[in-house]
């Protein structure tokens, strides 16, 4: 459900209207909480949640959301009161109480159809008290006294009207129409003035005050009844008070009286009877109409409107200014001879300090205003058209160049300007304050600098921080120099603290180191800086009292220095982003009085009191509501009191969460994390549910905890609960699953040890067949290469015996020849026979034949050299045969018919045709061949 905060301010209409500072305000609509206008009675549980009777019905609100509960015959609720675990209510003719269940939703039980109490026609119950153990219920026409314990119902009835119902000291009082003021002793009324005052005006409330009956009526203002006497309270708000119509009224804890009146709003009045403030729907209400007053647990005033709720934070630091008169965004301010001015883009503003006056545009000065400073005892203002000087309502211009941020005397007589295009001088000249001359070489935008050690440091948001040496004379920039040891921010800041420069930005705050002339970051200041909630870093000074502020979007922190040490404390504001609501990087704060600051604002500004400023109250979280269902199925509502176990398709979870927290001012947001599925903390958020869908099976605990103004809730909420397994994994199937998975495994163990005999067997069979197939291929080959090798042997002896054969008979033949040459030549024929001899000895039949034989003991050996080496002669591949025959030169000479050494030389030769290398050895050569 949609919560409306809107924090609403007092501001000037008219001539007569004050312009107020109120507290912050939160509204809630009737869309907000989707019922009727209008809301009757208010109460609040020891949780604190909130009720509220509706004409629609019941109203609960747990900080986050409203539930609505329809009155149960559907007519105007009237009045309700939280005893306990209980919620009574009371309605058009009935009354009961509503107890939660078990799923966290209001039950009804009614007490009249219980007791079978018979109520009047059309009797409707007004208002609720708790004594003693006994219930009062009021209508117009009777009280209703119900016994908590015995159930007992006493009714007690009326003549007239009974107006007014009260409880002051345990003591019951009544108003009785035309009576007088009655008060209930022993379950009996009893009559204790009959005063024409009591008689003649309708009695709001009765209060104690001084040990007497304070009585408020409606019209004629507020009176004492002391021993039977009445005597009129004469208090400051008497001239206001005549002319209200007041409704209803509640004596709250601190004796403050808060007042609702009929067309006038919301008054609130001290103990002294004078007027705090007082709020209309001009200011912040809803309405004009307040039907109903109710202070919490945390002292917020509820109001019941005619049209709406509103909740003031009545106790809350801040009180908030807002500027309907459009005055503008302030961006500077000042307390300067009792009047308080506001720079704002709209001009400057004044008005009297203490006075409730709107504020005045001082003369001329339409336009943005930068800044503000007393310089000199006088008001120099820093301004988009110039630099001024205010004077009361009036200005003078002393500088008319365009834009100027900051101004900073650095001399009696000197002061320096930021401006958009450098910096200037002003001067003082017989006592008045005038434009000297611009420091030229540099013209940067200076918003932010600082004099420091004889050099001025100039920030710039969008280049970083220069460091400036100027002449004697501040004529001229001599030097510049962009410092290297910081980086560059938006929104960063350079200020003069406690005689340190210290430089600021998302990173943190830096402290300027005089002797190593750097920044360095500075652990404490840093503090200042929330990086998490980051706003602005821009840092701002209160030279009154030296207290250093910065802003984030969850809090304001300011730096106190040490009383007995040097060592600053750090304190923190909690305070909504939506309600600060300043430019950012223009942020700004002003020491207004004792503790009391004020802070400029886009629609006004606040005022903050570091005395209220208290350690905010116990924050505890709890989880309202569980939805769990199926996917595209309805929600169901889930009892929030026991561990649960759901389906596994139930595995689909909503949660609602919310902290009672009512301050406006301070931002909440929740953490989650689901054990079971993750341990570490969900980011924070502002959403008050969270959504799981399609959770796994298994055991789970859901816990949430708040952020309550940057601090923890002081509990973690809880839900636990289980999704069973899906059925195909349950126990049950698991061991069906295993046991068919064994069993499977059994018939695949059967199967495969049959399939793997079989196909041993025929692999058996088929390995027996392929080795007898093998066996005689073998054979054949075998048989085979038996015959061909004896096929080869016989065609090598055949040519062995021919040769050997023709051998021998050439030689016969030769024998012959030189035995008839012998015979018949004698001595005359012995050169012939030599002859003869020399040429069978030269023969190259012989070699034919050798050659023939060679290559049928080595096959194509002589072939394979000839390819080798092409350029052989044929007697080199003679002498190549001999070789591979590992004949020795001697051996190899009578061959030739040549002496060793003509073979040595052979070789020789046939070793460069073979190209060898010097190391090679030529028979291991031809053998390798």
């Amino acid at each position: 459900m949609y919560r409306l905060f809107s924090l609403i301010f007092i501001f000037l209409l008219s001539v007569t209207t004050l312009a107020q500072e109120l507290p912050p305000i939160a509204t809630y609509t009737a869309k907000d909480y989707k019922a009727e206008n209008q809301n009757w009675a208010i109460s609040q549980s020891e949780a604190k949640f909130i009720y509220v009777a509706n004409n629609k019905g019941l109203l609960e609100f747990n900080g986050a959301d409203w539930v609505l509960y329809p009155t149960p015959n559907e007519t105007v609720m009237r009045s309700v009161k939280v005893l306990g675990d209980k919620v009574f209510t009371g309605f058009y003719m009935d009354f009961g109480f509503w107890t939660k269940n078990v799923y966290g939703n209001l039950v009804y039980n009614s007490i009249a159809k219980k007791e079978n109490i018979k109520m009047l026609e059309d009797e409707q119950i007004w208002s609720i008290i708790e004594i003693d153990g006994w219930v009062l219920f009021k209508s117009l026409e009777r009280i209703y006294l119900y016994n908590l314990d015995s159930k007992e119902v006493k009714i007690i009835e009326s003549e007239f009207r009974i107006i007014t119902l009260s409880k002051v000291n345990d003591v019951i009082y009544f108003q009785e129409a035309n009576k007088g003021l009655f008060k209930i002793e022993n379950g009996v009324p009893k009559l204790i003035s009959d005063h024409k005052v009591l008689r003649n005006n309708i009695v709001v409330e009765i209060f104690e005050k001084n040990e007497k009956l304070l009585i408020l009526t409606q019209k004629a203002g507020f009176y004492f009844l002391d021993e039977g006497e009445i005597v009129r309270w004469e208090t400051p708000s008497e001239a206001k008070l005549k002319d209200v119509t007041v409704y209803s009224a509640k004596l709250l804890k601190n004796n403050d009286y808060a007042l609702g009146t009929i067309s006038d709003g919301f008054i609130l009045l001290n103990s002294d009877g004078e007027i705090n403030y007082q709020v209309t729907q001009k200011s912040g209400l809803n309405n004009n109409t307040v039907l109903s007053v109710f202070e919490d647990i945390d002292n917020n005033i509820w109001l019941g409107l005619d049209n709406g709720v509103n909740s003031i934070n009545s106790t809350s630091p801040f009180k908030i200014y807002n500027n309907n008169d459009f005055i503008g965004t302030i961006y500077a301010s000042i307390v300067f001879n009792n009047t308080l001015y506001l720079g704002t883009n709209q001009g400057l503003f004044y008005r009297e300090k203490n006075s409730k006056e709107s504020f005045k545009l001082v003369e001329d000065t339409q336009g943005q205003v930068w800044s503000l400073s007393v310089i000199d005892g006088k008001l120099f203002c820093g301004h988009t058209s110039g630099t001024f000087i205010i004077n009361a309502n009036k200005s003078k211009l002393i500088f008319n160049k365009e834009g100027t941020w900051k101004l900073s005397r650095i001399s009696d007589n000197l002061i320096l300007q930021g401006c958009y295009d450098g910096l200037y001088v002003l001067e003082k000249k017989n006592n008045t304050w005038s434009f000297r001359n611009k420091i030229t070489g540099f013209n940067n935008s200076s918003r932010f600098f600082v004099k420091y050690n004889n050099k001025i440091f100039v920030n710039h948001e969008y280049k970083g921080v220069f460091k400036l040496v100027l002449d004697n004379d501040l004529q001229k920039v001599e030097s510049v120099s962009l410092e290297q040891s910081i980086t560059k921010g938006l929104h960063s800041s350079l200020i003069s603290y406690k005689n340190k420069m210290l430089y600021s930005s998302k990173n943190g705050v830096f402290l300027y180191d005089d002797k190593n002339e750097t920044f360095k970051k500075d652990s404490v200041f840093s503090q200042l800086i929330d990086s998490d909630n980051y706003l602005s870093s821009v840092l701002v000074l209160n030279k009154s009292n030296n207290v250093l502020w910065s802003f984030s979007k969850e809090n304001i922190k300011y730096l106190i220095p040490g009383k007995l040490s040097n060592k600053p404390t750090i304190k923190s504001i909690p305070i909504s982003e939506t309600v600060l609501r300043s430019a950012p990087g223009f942020e700004n704060i002003i020491h207004l009085n004792n503790e009391n600051y004020l802070i400029g604002a886009t629609n006004g500004y606040l005022v903050v009191n570091l005395n209220k400023v208290v350690k905010s109250s116990e924050n505890n979280i709890q989880i309202n509501k569980v939805n769990n269902f199926v996917l595209d199925m309805p929600k169901t509502s889930v009892g929030l009191s026991t561990k649960k176990e759901f389906t596994s398709k139930e595995n689909n979870f909503e949660f609602f969460y919310s902290v009672p927290n009512y301050n406006s001012t301070t931002s909440i947001k929740y953490q989650y994390r689901l054990l079971g599925q993750n341990k570490i903390w969900s980011v924070p958020s502002e959403s008050k549910s969270v959504l799981f869908e399609n959770i796994s099976y298994g055991s789970y605990t859901f816990k949430v905890r708040a952020v309550v103004g940057g601090k923890l809730s002081n509990n973690e909420a809880a839900f636990s609960f289980v999704i069973d397994k899906p059925w195909y994994i349950s126990n049950t199937f698991i061991t069906i699953y295993v046991l068919l998975s064994l069993f499977a495994l059994y018939l695949v163990h059967v199967a495969s040890k049959r399939y793997y005999r079989k196909q041993r067997k025929e692999l058996l069979e088929k390995a027996n067949k392929e080795l007898e197939l093998k066996e005689l291929e073998s054979s054949q080959q075998i048989i085979k290469l038996n015959n061909d090798k004896l096929r080869h042997d016989i065609e090598s002896k055949n040519r062995e015996l021919a040769t050997s054969t023709m051998n021998i008979i050439k030689k016969n033949d030769f024998l012959n020849t030189i035995k008839l040459e012998l015979i018949s030549g004698g001595e005359k024929n012995v050169a012939k026979v030599i002859k003869i001899i020399d040429k069978n000895l030269n023969n190259t039949d012989d070699w034919k034949m050798f050659q023939e034989a060679f290559n049928n003991a080595d096959k194509n050996f002589l072939k394979k050299v000839k390819d080798k080496h092409p350029n052989l002669t044929p007697n080199d591949l003679r002498l190549c045969a001999y070789l591979r025959l590992n004949l020795s030169s001697k051996e190899i000479a009578p061959l030739l018919n040549i002496s060793p050494r003509s073979v040595e030389v052979k070789r020789y030769r046939l070793r460069k045709k073979m190209e060898l290398p010097h190391d090679s050895n030529l028979t291991n050569y031809i053998l390798e061949i």
